[in-house]
Formats: C-alpha cells, structure tokens, sequence
C-alpha cells in the first residue's frame, strides 16, 4: 500500500501549496496520506481535507492524524467525513 507525506505546517498562507501536495498524492494513487508529521495548523488544515475529500471521495484515506485536527474536525462537524464513522 503507498503513502504520502503531507507538510508539517498548514495555515491559510501554505494553503495552495498543501491542497497542490495533497492532489498529486491522491492522483499518484497513494493509498493513505500521513498526517503524523502535520505540528502546525490552523482550520484551513480542515478546508484543505474537506477540499481533497470533495474532489476524491474514495480517494486516499488519512492516517496519523494528530488529536487536535481530530478535534478541530470535530468542531466543524465533519470529522466522520474526513476520518470515517469509527473516528
């Protein structure tokens, strides 16, 4: 099964770049994205997965995903959506 990486940091400034690194992992057809690496963020984290989620609903699954994104997803109500029903 491959992997990507995705960025340590994801704020509304690194965005573009995120969303651009996330497309090519899932059209790389990388199974997973790892998100264990991911130590600074902000909601735009959340907009860049709903956005990937969007464009490929069966696409990559996320993993090592950080408490406090889990958190934040959770917030905004789209945790189950992002990290599947047993999140």
């Amino acid at each position: 099964m491959s992997e990507a990486a995705f960025p340590s940091r994801i704020t509304f400034d690194d965005a573009n770049e995120a969303l651009a690194l996330a497309r090519r992992a899932a059209t790389s057809g990388a199974a997973e994205l790892d998100l264990s690496g991911l130590t600074h963020f902000d909601s735009t984290a959340v907009a860049v997965l709903i956005a990937l989620r969007r464009e490929a609903p069966h696409g990559p699954a996320f993993r090592g995903v950080p408490a406090n994104l889990r958190k934040l997803a959770g917030l905004y109500g789209v945790e189950t959506l992002l990290f599947g029903p047993n999140a």
